[in-house]
């Protein structure tokens, strides 16, 4: 009925979903008295049988929530459209009498249309994972159960008008909605300390942290500016937030660093927020947030990806759960797995459910494309059941399926989050969510602190640990020697295997033409290889003009300031608002609505209510109307795909910085990149080749020097050799290489001292015998693996727990065959996923140099 009411409900919901996995929600009658106020409750009547016995139960609760909500409770006279409704209806009417409790009408509606009643059959069958064939009862016995008109509802309950009367009536009465909703943000107060001035003073303070030799006066001018807006739009608090979890990172030794447009604010390079001065780019802070959008700012922190769980948890524990929650994401049908789930649901075999999924992007567009594709997978286009499939596939697409986590957006309250919005268990373990996903809560104008996660800071921060246990240098992305000429040469050459942004192969294609020089050509390579660019036609061009085979023009000085470090070129968003800005005379504000529509411009067409203002401000300017409508045309070229300068202003940090310690480190490097799989491009047999390729030694697993990471050890020359860790074996768990370490001592001398002493069973003992990391103890692969498998017990009998030394039987050995390298690379590949014997190309070379 009111806002109050829908915080009850909110907070009810959420009782009751906390307490059970997730999608699931389990009340009791008196938690629904105790939690709920100003609501209108419905009552579903109990099903068949209709006797006294089967309705006790239900009376004596219907009367306890009568005693509680007085006339805000209503029996539901629902149709099932069964045959027998007005027995059903009677027996409802009379239940109703007895508890005193007014009727309503409800037409039981699950689909909108008739025509989706095989639809809403699938759906049925697809969630309780049976096949149509199957459901029986559970199928809908016709399809009335669909939305129905005024007349349909007065026809379908004509011997119950006030039932439909009553319907209207409390519509009318409920007079919440959504807009009521106001959002709090934490006021983040500290010590009697305002937001206001605590925000300034960190700023200030960051202000002569980052600039130790004075700030210029355009960098404190934009720090006043960012700081009256924020002020003017009450965002204080946000960004202390934000701070607070980036400085609870930086305690805990988290490598963190924001990214997107928030690289745009000076205050967010203040409060340590972002790593690259604002300076570097072309700084419009309306990029970030805005007066006249009057949207609130989006600050993404990248964290280590092994270890931002620890952030979410600070964030849960620091706010409470009732206060914090993730947002929520809708994971909709889309092509593969609308085929798979469909196709079972219809009965089809995995072998033409397969054979329907390879044609995935061939057979949506027309009829005879459609059948040409299904007779090329061996099908019959003209099966009706194939047909039903087909259609109903088609159907269901774009059709929400589940609701997931968004991958690390984090609302958070003043006041009760779950009086806001219900919240529920996500599947992860520790993680609890709302139930709106981020654009409801940009709807409502909710602030979002987005925790994501980098495998790249993950390993950057692995390097910089090694690297000050090696060889004692304490580097940090900050202090790091800037502007290596030599870290530059090796880009040029495009050798960048595990480099952040730059180890795909358009990438290194592209870096040899580039040739990169100075930190904002990195900048430049992360934004140019993209769809936007490429799209706008503009990376022709920008070589040429690179290369010296173009001249390098402007048409006008003011133009020139905005585009001539990128040689006249506009690739970055905040270009084109500065383009509109200094040549069309637009405000930042209009220039930031500029760049929105063009990113959504194909999906809204709005474009061009900005090309004749775009136009006519160039012209009144002095610019040729050609010029200006290529300009226009190239902005809106890369409208939809540009990547903000900010935003790659922080990568390229990150391409520096990888880059300089895979020339400085590579073992360090190769090491780092090994310890954070999963990430990046590359498996890792072509991140070992890559370190064996820049002369790095790579010693295999060893049970008595290995541990679960890979380490550094002598490489007996006067340098370092990686030793590979426990973790590369496949199947490997990280708790069983800890107990072999724990357990090692000064080392194990067969594969019977590590089962007698480690403990392990007997089927991981032949799992590292596969993974021949007994070589150095003088076990071939086969021979390990012969004592492994003749062990079958778990733990060794207490009798021969203790060392038994010269008393203890030894068999003699079997005559095994030696395994060809071949065999021993194959072998390698199975329990390891590479070989540091030889990789398999080199054992047919042979074969395949052709013979002059």
């Amino acid at each position: 009925k009111s806002r109050k009411g829908w915080g009850t409900l909110c907070r009810c919901l959420s009782k009751g979903r906390l307490r059970n996995n997730k999608g699931l929600c389990d009340l009791v009658i008196s938690e629904i008295i105790e939690e709920l106020d100003e609501v209108v409750l419905l009552i579903h009547a109990p099903e068949a049988p209709w006797n006294p016995e089967n309705s006790k139960l239900w009376l004596e609760n219907s009367t306890r929530l009568k005693s509680k909500f007085k006339q805000g409770v209503y029996v539901v006279l629902t149709p099932e459209y069964d045959g027998i409704d007005p027995k059903r209806f009677e027996h409802i009417m009379k239940l109703s009498q007895i508890i005193r409790c007014d009727l309503i009408a409800s037409a039981h509606p699950i689909m909108h249309h008739s025509k989706r009643r095989k639809l809403a059959d699938v759906l049925t069958a697809i969630r309780l994972g049976k096949s149509i064939d199957q459901l029986g009862k559970d199928a809908l016995p016709n399809a009335e159960k669909r939305l129905r008109s005024y007349t349909e509802i007065l026809q379908i309950f004509s011997l119950y008008p006030e039932a439909v009367n009553n319907t209207v009536r409390i519509l009318d009465e409920l007079q919440f909605s959504l807009d009521e909703l106001r959002y709090e943000y934490p006021l983040e107060i500290n010590n009697g300390e305002t937001p206001q001035k605590r925000l300034k003073r960190l700023a200030i303070e960051g202000l002569n942290w980052r600039y130790p030799s004075g700030a210029s006066k355009k960098v404190q001018a934009m720090l006043d500016h960012e700081l009256n807006l924020i002020g003017k739009l009450k965002y204080e608090p946000y960004f202390l937030t934000v701070h607070d979890i980036v400085s609870f990172a930086r305690s805990r030794n988290i490598l963190c660093q924001g990214r997107g447009s928030a690289a745009n604010s000076v205050v967010c390079y203040c409060l340590g927020v972002t790593s690259v001065s604002p300076e570097i780019g072309t700084m419009v802070f309306e990029r970030f947030v805005s007066e006249a959008r009057d949207e609130p700012p989006d600050i993404d922190v990248d964290f280590e990806h092994e270890r931002r769980e620890e952030v979410i948890q600070y964030i849960y524990n620091r706010y409470g759960r009732h206060r914090a929650g993730l947002c929520s994401t809708v994971i909709h049908y889309r092509g593969k797995r609308a085929i798979r789930e469909v196709g079972t649901a219809m009965g089809l075999s995995k072998d033409t459910v397969s054979a329907l999924s390879s044609q995935l992007w061939g057979f949506f567009s027309t009829k005879k494309l459609e059948e040409k594709r299904i007779r090329e997978i061996g099908l019959n286009p003209l099966d009706r059941h194939l047909n039903l499939t087909l259609k109903i596939i088609d159907e269901i697409i774009g059709f929400p399926r589940h609701l997931s986590q968004h991958v690390g957006g984090f609302v958070i309250t003043e006041g009760r989050l779950d009086e806001l919005v219900p919240i529920e268990n996500a599947s992860m373990e520790d993680r609890t969510v709302i139930a709106w996903d981020k654009d409801d809560i940009d709807a409502l104008g909710i602030l979002k602190v987005d925790v994501l996660s980098l495998g790249m800071l993950t390993c950057i921060r692995k390097s910089f640990d090694m690297i000050k246990q090696h060889f004692g240098d304490n580097y940090t992305l900050a202090n790091l020697p800037a502007e290596d000429p030599k870290v530059y040469d090796m880009l040029c050459r495009a050798d960048s295997i595990g480099v952040f942004q730059v180890e795909s192969r358009a990438q290194m294609n592209f870096l040899p033409r580039m040739k990169p020089r100075c930190f904002y050509d990195l900048v430049i390579q992360v934004a140019i290889v993209r769809p936007g660019p490429i799209q706008g036609d503009m990376v022709h061009p920008y070589i040429r003009r690179r290369n010296g085979e173009e001249v390098v023009n402007f048409p006008s000085d003011k133009l020139g300031e905005v585009l001539g470090k990128t040689l006249g070129v506009p690739l970055f968003q905040e270009q084109a608002m500065q383009i509109a800005i200094i040549g069309a005379n637009f405000s930042p504000d209009e220039a930031d609505r500029l760049r929105r529509a063009l990113a959504t411009f194909k999906k809204h067409g709005n474009v061009s209510e900005f090309l004749n203002r775009f136009i006519n401000g160039m012209l009144k300017n002095g610019y040729d109307e050609d010029f200006a409508k290529r300009c226009f045309s190239q902005i809106e070229g890369f409208g939809s795909y540009g990547f903000p300068e900010s935003h790659a202003a922080s990568f390229a940090l990150l391409v520096y910085a990888s880059a300089w310690v895979k020339f400085h480190y590579p073992q360090i490097f190769a090491c780092a990149l090994l310890n954070s799989q999963p990430m990046g491009f590359y498996a890792p047999a072509q991140i070992i080749r890559d370190a064996k390729e820049h002369n790095v030694t790579v010693n295999p697993v060893c049970i008595n020097h290995s541990f679960w990471d890979n380490t550094l050890e002598p490489d007996g020359i006067g340098g370092h050799a990686v030793r590979l860790g426990f973790r590369q074996i496949k199947g490997m768990k990280e708790e069983d290489a800890i107990w072999i370490n724990t357990t090692r001592g000064n080392g194990y001398s067969s594969v019977h001292d590590v089962w007698r002493r480690a403990g392990i069973s007997p089927n991981l003992l032949a799992h590292l015998a596969e993974a021949d990391v007994f070589l150095a103890l003088g076990y071939s692969r086969r021979k390990a693996l012969w004592e492994a498998k003749a062990i079958k017990s778990h733990k060794p009998l207490p009798l021969f727990t203790d060392d038994l030394g010269d008393e203890f039987i030894n068999e003699p050995s079997p005559n095994l065959p030696v395994m060809t390298t071949g065999e021993e690379v194959i072998e390698d590949y199975a329990a390891l996923r590479f070989s540091l014997r030889a990789h398999p190309v080199a054992l047919l070379r042979s074969y395949l140099t052709p013979i002059r």
